[in-house]
């Protein structure tokens, strides 16, 4: 069984407002990635809050998810991911981190990662565009729990894939786009253009 960990708990710095809660077609960003997650083949789905947290737990209270307030957010991401794994389903084998400003990320993807754990027995499961890795990623918990526990700062995850490159199954993607996030008003220009395709091509 596989949770989703929604991290949603930055201040968005760049953006200079809460990038999770701008909207794409009339829901906040961090919706959209939600909802999608909530569909997928998952055992749970976990959402992290921090900065903006009482805003960004009440964007997504119509969705069957449990949402956890990280109060050391400005830690940085590491101390997110470390009460999320803290807070997981005892019944979780593997844990899978959203990031709130990916909203291309779809429930396709989402159960393409799952199924490519269960059926590749490989402890990282990770999308990538040619040579570009991206997100969501999959941590199989039975060897990845301790690493994720004593992660710092604000780098995430990402130290441990740099670290096992030979331990991660890759999930091709048909296209860059579902990697996308958004940092800064332009990327968040930007996005709105792409989700307006994104749907006709979904639709």
């Amino acid at each position: 069984m596989v949770s989703a960990v929604l991290l949603a708990a930055g201040q968005a710095r760049r953006m200079g407002q809460p990038k999770q809660l701008l909207p794409l077609d009339g829901k906040p960003m961090v919706w959209q990635v939600a909802s999608a997650a909530c569909g997928a083949d998952l055992l749970e789905v976990v959402a992290v809050t921090g900065a903006a947290g009482e805003d960004v737990g009440l964007a997504l209270a119509d969705l069957p998810l449990r949402i956890i307030h990280n109060e050391n957010w400005s830690n940085g991401q590491a101390s997110t991911i470390r009460l999320a794994v803290q807070s997981l389903d005892t019944r979780a084998k593997a844990v899978l981190f959203l990031l709130a400003d990916q909203p291309l990320v779809n429930k396709a993807l989402i159960n393409n990662l799952v199924k490519a754990y269960r059926e590749s027995g490989a402890s990282l499961v990770v999308p990538r565009w040619q040579n570009q890795r991206g997100n969501p990623t999959l941590f199989d918990l039975s060897r990845w729990r301790t690493e994720l526990l004593q992660l710092t700062g604000d780098q995430g995850a990402r130290g441990i894939l740099a670290a096992h490159p030979q331990c991660i199954h890759y999930v091709d993607l048909p296209g860059p786009e579902i990697l996308l996030d958004v940092d800064t008003p332009e990327e968040y220009w930007q996005m709105q253009q792409l989700w307006q395709q994104y749907k006709v091509t979904k639709g």
